[in-house]
C-alpha cells in the first residue's frame, strides 16, 4: 500500500469524524483533490466559453463581446445551459425507461408485485381498468413507455393526468408542455448546436419543458413504478454511517440510481444455496452496503430487505472512505454518482468492480450488463466473481474499520404515502400545524453533495440547522440526505436543535425535525406532498409556505431537477450559481422574471444564515398572503 500522507490538504466536512478519517488515509481521495483543483476558469464559471466549432474556443470579455460567429454572451451562456439541462434530463429519462421496462418484464413473467397499492394508484391515475394484477402492471408500464417514445411535437399523454391542474394550465399558457421525453432531449441538444438558436429566452423555455418531463417521468414516475415491484417505503429507525459495514460478511457496495436493475441478484444473495457458498469461504453470508442514491432507495424500502441490506453508509463523496475500510469486497454500479476516484482505490485494495449498465462502465470494471432475460445467468456470474474477490483479498488487505461512525437510529422510510399514514391518513394534522404556526413552513433541502460550497455537506448541514431553529421543518432527498443523516439530524433526539414550537411538535410525535425521503429521485415524492397539500388547502403550489434548496447541487441532473422546481413555481436556493452569470438575460429571467412566469425564482447565496433569512422571509410572506 502507498503510505504517502496526503494529510492536511483535505476539504472541510460537516461530518467531522469522517473528515478526520479521510485526513489519515494513505491514498488520495476527492477530498484531497479539491486543493489541487482550486484554481477555476473564470470563463467557465460564467458560462461564456464556447467550443462548439473549430473557430473556438471563443471567450467573451468586455473587449470581445462576441465570438467569431457573432454569438454574444446571452446566446453562449443559455446555449451551454440548455445543453447541460438536456443532458441531465436524458439521464433521468434513461432511469425511468429502464424502470418501466423492468416493471413490464416482471408483469409479463408473473413475478412478485410487492406494492399492490402503488400499482392501483397509478392504474387509477392512468384510467386503466384491468382485473388481472400482472396485466394491469404491464399496461401501466406500457403507458409510461409510450409517452417517453412520442415525437417532440406530440404532447405527452400522462402529463395532464399526473400534473396539478393549476400548474398544467400555467404550463399550457406558457407553451412549455413537453412532447415525448426522449425526443425533447434530442430537440434540446439540436437547438443549442452551432449557429442554430440565438434567442436566450426561447432556450430557457426549453429548459422548463425539459424540467417538466424530467420531474413527472424521471422523478415522480420512477418512484411510483419502483414501488410496484420493490415495495412501498415504511417508516422505521435504521443504522447509518460506516458502522453498518460488517466484516463478517461478503460486502457489496452499491452505487447509482437504478434499484430495479439488481433486485433479482439481491434476492439470490439471500437464498440458501448462495449463502452456503459464502459460508464455505468463511463468511456469514452477503450484505449490501448502501452508497449514493441507490443506497438511499434501499434504505427507504429497508423494511422489506433486512436480511440483505446492512444500511446506508454515506453519499457520493463518502464512497472512497467506505472502500478504505477494507471490508468492501465488490462494487456494483449501474449509474452516476459512481466517482472515477474509486478506481485506483479499488485497484489498491483488490476490490472487484462490476457495472451492470453500459452507460456507467468504469475504466477498470468488468461489464456484466443486465437485461431481464439474462438476469439468472448474469447474477450467477456476478456472485462467483464476488466470492472470488472475497477469497483473494480478505486476509491480504488490512481492515481500517470506522465502527463508531454514524448513528443507530436514523428515521427512514418516509414517503408521501408513509408520512400521510403516520398522520392518520390525511394531511389535515400538518395543515393544522402550519395554520397554527407550530410549524412555520416547509423547506425541501434536496439534491447532491459537493466539495466546494463550504466543503463536504457543510452548507447543506449548516442551512438545515438554521432552518429548523426557526421552526421550519425540513424534508430531504438526494445525496444531501446522506450527509445530513450522518451528522445526526435525522435521529429523534435531533428535536433539541429545532426552534421551540417545532421541537414540541417533534417530541410529541417522536420524529426528528428533518425527514428523509431518500434518493434524489424522491424529489418527485416531495412534489406529490406539495401538490396534495395545495389541493387540500385549495391553492396553487406557489402559494404554499414552501421553499426549496439545492444548496450543494453538483451536476447536470441537478440542473434538470431545478428546472422542474421552477416550473412548479417554487423558490429555489442554490449555494453556487450555475454557469450562467456571464449573461444578464439569463440571470434576470431566472432570478426575477420567473416569478411572473411560473411563480418560481432562483436565489443564489453561499451563506447558511443569510440564506435562511431569505427563505424564512419568503415563507412569512406566503403565510401572510394566506392570512395565517
Amino acid at each position: 500500500m502507498n503510505h504517502k500522507c496526503y494529510g492536511c490538504n483535505t476539504c472541510k466536512s460537516a461530518d467531522k469524524p469522517l473528515e478526520g478519517y479521510i485526513r489519515n488515509l494513505p491514498f488520495e481521495t476527492s477530498h484531497h483533490r479539491v486543493d489541487t483543483q482550486k484554481t477555476k476558469c473564470g470563463f467557465g464559471l460564467q458560462g461564456v466559453c464556447c467550443r462548439l466549432c473549430s473557430n473556438g474556443p471563443c471567450r467573451i470579455t468586455p473587449e470581445s463581446p462576441r465570438g467569431i460567429c457573432g454569438a454574444n454572451a446571452d446566446t453562449i451562456v443559455t446555449r451551454n445551459f440548455l445543453r447541460a439541462v438536456a443532458s441531465g434530463s436524458g439521464c433521468y429519462i434513461h432511469v425511468v425507461e429502464n424502470t418501466a421496462r423492468n416493471v413490464k418484464d416482471v408483469a409479463q413473467k408473473k413475478g412478485e408485485i410487492k406494492g399492490i397499492n402503488a400499482l392501483n394508484k397509478l392504474a387509477d391515475i392512468f384510467e386503466i381498468h384491468e382485473e388481472d394484477m400482472h396485466k394491469r402492471a404491464e399496461m401501466v408500464a406500457d403507458a409510461v413507455l409510450a409517452d417517453l417514445y412520442l415525437p417532440e411535437f406530440e404532447e405527452m399523454k400522462l402529463i395532464k393526468k399526473m400534473a396539478y391542474a393549476p400548474r398544467y394550465e400555467n404550463w399550457k399558457e406558457l407553451g412549455i408542455l413537453p412532447g415525448g421525453a426522449k425526443s425533447e432531449v434530442c430537440h434540446g441538444v439540436v437547438k443549442c448546436s452551432t449557429n442554430l438558436n440565438s434567442d436566450p429566452v426561447d432556450m430557457l423555455k426549453d429548459c422548463l419543458k425539459l424540467g417538466i418531463s424530467t420531474g413527472i417521468y424521471g422523478l415522480t414516475l420512477t418512484n411510483l413504478l419502483n414501488d410496484i415491484v420493490l415495495g412501498e417505503p415504511e417508516i422505521r429507525l435504521a443504522p447509518v454511517g460506516m458502522r453498518v459495514v460488517n466484516p463478517d460478511y461478503i460486502n457489496i457496495m452499491i452505487t447509482g440510481h437504478q434499484h430495479s436493475m439488481f433486485t433479482y441478484l439481491q434476492k439470490r444473495l439471500t437464498e440458501e444455496d448462495v449463502v452456503k457458498k459464502a459460508e464455505a469461504v468463511g463468511a456469514k453470508g452477503f450484505k449490501l452496503v448502501g452508497c449514493t442514491c441507490v443506497g438511499q432507495d434501499l434504505q427507504l424500502r429497508g423494511a422489506h430487505y433486512e436480511d440483505i441490506f446492512d444500511g446506508h453508509a454515506g453519499n457520493n463523496y463518502t464512497s472512497e472512505a467506505i472502500l478504505a475500510t477494507g471490508a468492501i469486497d465488490a462494487v456494483i454500479s449501474e449509474f452516476n454518482c459512481t466517482l472515477p476516484g474509486i478506481e485506483p482505490i479499488c485497484d489498491e485494495l483488490k476490490i472487484k468492480q462490476i457495472c451492470i449498465d453500459s452507460v456507467a462502465k468504469k475504466a477498470n470494471a468488468e461489464l456484466k450488463e443486465f437485461d431481464f432475460e439474462n438476469r439468472e445467468a448474469v447474477s450467477e456470474e456476478i456472485i462467483d466473481k464476488i466470492i472470488e474477490s472475497y477469497t483473494s483479498r480478505r486476509g491480504n488487505v488490512e481492515l481500517n474499520l470506522f465502527e463508531d461512525h454514524g448513528f443507530d437510529n436514523a428515521l427512514t422510510g418516509v414517503s408521501e404515502g408513509s408520512l400521510k399514514d403516520f398522520l392518520g391518513g390525511n394531511w389535515k394534522p400538518l395543515i393544522d400545524l402550519l395554520v397554527a404556526g407550530e410549524i412555520k413552513g416547509v423547506a425541501g433541502v434536496v439534491g447532491c453533495s459537493n466539495l466546494t460550497a463550504g466543503g463536504h455537506d457543510v452548507l447543506s448541514v449548516d442551512l438545515v440547522k438554521e432552518l429548523i431553529s426557526r421552526d421550519i421543518i425540513v424534508l430531504t432527498a438526494g445525496c444531501s440526505s446522506g450527509g445530513i443523516e450522518n451528522c445526526g439530524f435525522m435521529n429523534p433526539e435531533a428535536a433539541k436543535y429545532a426552534g421551540p414550537k417545532l421541537r414540541k411538535v417533534c417530541e410529541s410525535l417522536g420524529i426528528p425535525p428533518v425527514l428523509n425521503f431518500g434518493p434524489c429521485l424522491a424529489i418527485g415524492r416531495l412534489e406529490i406532498v406539495a401538490t396534495e397539500l395545495a389541493e387540500a388547502i385549495g391553492i396553487d403550489l406557489p402559494q404554499l409556505p414552501l421553499v426549496l434548496s439545492a444548496a450543494q447541487w453538483l451536476e447536470e441532473q441537478a440542473l434538470a431537477d431545478g428546472c422542474f422546481g421552477l416550473a412548479l413555481g417554487l423558490p429555489l436556493h442554490l449555494g453556487l450559481p450555475p454557469f450562467v452569470t456571464g449573461s444578464d438575460v439569463a440571470v434576470k429571467v431566472l432570478t426575477e422574471d420567473m416569478k411572473q412566469l411560473t411563480g418560481g425564482q432562483v436565489i443564489i447565496n453561499p451563506d447558511a444564515k443569510e440564506t435562511a433569512d431569505i427563505l424564512e422571509k419568503i415563507i412569512e410572506e406566503k403565510r401572510a398572503a394566506l392570512n395565517i
